[in-house]
């Protein structure tokens, strides 16, 4: 493998290592299965990268981080019914302590509600509110259209906005 290619591999893990371990510790619910799909990720990245055009891979690396997690979740479906098989469930921080703790709450109380959420709406409001992706990012994270990805926000956030709503009342 060249210099360049070494620098620019190794640059892009260092811009995009932490905010993908997040993504992916959002979607997983933990920190070793979370690690694991970064270096997973990582690893096809690095594979594909000389196919890769695009100066941005912001976008497309949450792409593959995305496809390595469903994957994984879809091959623990599959060890589901073996009975001595259990790595554990796929699932998925400062100021005044008062405040934190505020924050906190209501951070635990959002998770609960993604949680609830089907797997693509959780990933279009991550990526949206916690990642900050522009729609342009989102599209080609999620192979959409800017349309789809309008109508699929709204729809998430209306879902998110139900499910608090009902939870308010218990």
């Amino acid at each position: 493998m060249s210099k360049e290619r070494n620098e620019k591999l190794d640059d892009i893990y260092r811009r995009y290592a932490e905010p993908l371990f997040y993504y992916l510790l959002r979607m997983s619910g933990s920190s070793t299965i979370a690690e694991e799909l970064v270096q997973e990720t990582f690893f096809r990245a690095t594979v594909s990268l000389s196919f890769y055009k695009y100066e941005d891979v912001k976008p497309w690396l949450f792409k593959v981080a995305r496809n390595t997690y469903l994957d994984e979740w879809r091959k623990r479906q599959r060890w589901k019914w073996v009975p001595f098989y259990d790595k554990g469930e796929m699932k998925s921080p400062y100021g005044l302590p008062e405040d934190e703790m505020v924050n906190k709450e209501n951070l635990d109380e959002l998770t609960d509600l993604l949680d609830l959420l089907p797997e693509n709406y959780c990933t279009i409001i991550y990526l949206r509110e916690f990642a900050e992706f522009s729609y342009e990012e989102i599209q080609e994270a999620m192979e959409m259209t800017e349309s789809q990805v309008k109508v699929t926000l709204h729809r998430a956030r209306k879902r998110l906005q139900t499910l608090a709503a009902r939870e308010s009342k218990d």
